[in-house]
């Protein structure tokens, strides 16, 4: 079975939705944004017997005698488990997991429709690690892949790591690998524009969590010169001594300059802002960053650094919002990557492949690339494509694919 973009609204009323003026958002959602659809069709008695009692017999059998089979005859190397906890959903915080089902379910749509990866939405009533964990192992032998969404930091590390210890298919946390990979494309583009490389760069990440950890990781395995990341306490560095095991490593890993104090001070010279924490950065310290900088305030709905402002000292300018060019958007990503793992049947998702997904989003952009366009928008139907077809000869020259 797969999943069907549709909307299949209900006359039936939705307690607790609001009565009053219409709004077209709960109109949308009424109902749920998505479905089952079978494939095979079930019209008589003979279609029924081969679609399940007796002939669906004869496959579990053979199944059952020879496993990797299953990936044939079953939908599991075409779907993936979209997991939560709802501790960290979108800009909304610890909302737990009934209440995260609508972005569940439209992360699922985007995998069908950007990267025509059937996806299903699983909202689990734990925030324990290892209760989560557990369990995901005990649902993988449904999947061919798992896409950890909206889980708290530090645990979001944790759980992704026991995850890719304990299963043979991909397991790929968006918050961070997806903003991750995206950002890569982004800067690569934008240091190309300007006549740069990225080993030329020095950036600040403003956010400790789950994607500032990965992409001052991911950065820094790409090449580039120099990263400090900061926290609400300031940059996390060496000296400190209130970071949790995530941020010492992190301390060990950036901040070649030994830079210390606030994200303001850090910013004074740098070429980069990348931000994924909220807040805001003063109109002054933007101003003190080098000539022809890129300010990525990715936030929403409110970026750290609102456009007009960045517009005034930046070369590039990126947010994580459509109404802006060069928005920022994990779609450009997830969907490409579990096709292309998928499409080889990876057993996992290496820094290889990742970086493959990334320069397949920049070099979509082409003889298109402007300071307005150092990302192809999210629509653009030669992304999916491209990463996918990056990403699995990627794992076919790392190893990890079985087809």
């Amino acid at each position: 079975m797969a999943a069907e973009i549709v909307n299949p609204r209900s006359d039936s009323a939705t307690e607790g939705a609001p009565e009053e003026p219409f709004d077209p958002v709960f109109a949308l959602h009424r109902g749920g944004k998505m479905a089952i659809q079978a494939t095979v069709p079930v019209r008589n008695k003979d279609d029924l017997s081969l679609a399940y009692t007796p002939g669906v017999a004869k496959v579990c059998t053979a199944i059952a005698e020879q496993p990797d089979l299953v990936n044939d005859y079953t939908w599991k190397s075409q779907v993936v488990a979209v997991v939560t906890d709802g501790t960290a959903v979108l800009g909304l915080g610890d909302i737990g997991p009934e209440a995260s089902l609508p972005v569940m379910e439209g992360k699922a749509i985007l995998f069908k429709q950007f990267g025509g990866v059937d996806a299903v939405p699983i909202a689990l009533a734990t925030t324990d690690a290892d209760e989560i964990v557990e369990t995901v192992v005990r649902l993988a032998p449904s999947f061919g892949g798992v896409n950890l969404e909206d889980i708290s930091a530090p645990r979001c590390f944790e759980i992704e790591r026991k995850l890719q210890e304990r299963l043979d298919i991909p397991v790929f946390h968006d918050d961070q690998h997806g903003t991750a990979i995206v950002t890569l494309a982004a800067l690569r583009n934008a240091a190309k524009l300007t006549g740069r490389t990225l080993g030329d760069l020095r950036a600040v990440i403003s956010g400790a969590g789950a994607a500032g950890v990965a992409i001052a990781k991911f950065l820094l395995e790409a090449g580039l010169g120099d990263v400090a990341v900061a926290d609400r306490k300031g940059i996390v560095s060496r000296d400190r001594d209130d970071l949790n095991p995530v941020k010492r490593e992190l301390a060990d890993l950036t901040n070649k300059a030994g830079l210390s104090g606030s994200l303001e001070t850090a910013l004074a010279g740098a070429d980069v802002f990348i931000g994924v924490s909220g807040g805001t950065v003063p109109e002054a310290a933007v101003a003190s960053m080098a000539p022809n900088a890129f300010v990525f305030a990715m936030a929403n709905p409110n970026p750290e650094v609102h456009p007009d402002v960045a517009h005034k000292y930046a070369a590039v300018v990126a947010t994580g919002r459509s109404d802006y060019p060069n928005q920022i958007n994990n779609v450009l990503a997830f969907p490409g990557i579990f096709a292309g793992a998928l499409q080889v049947r990876a057993s996992r998702i290496t820094e290889g492949m990742k970086i493959a997904a990334a320069n397949a989003i920049a070099d979509v952009v082409g003889d298109q690339l402007a300071a307005d366009c150092v990302i192809p928008s999210p629509f653009d139907e030669r992304v999916a494509p491209a990463v996918a077809a990056a990403v699995a000869a990627a794992a076919r020259a790392e190893g990890v694919a079985r087809r």
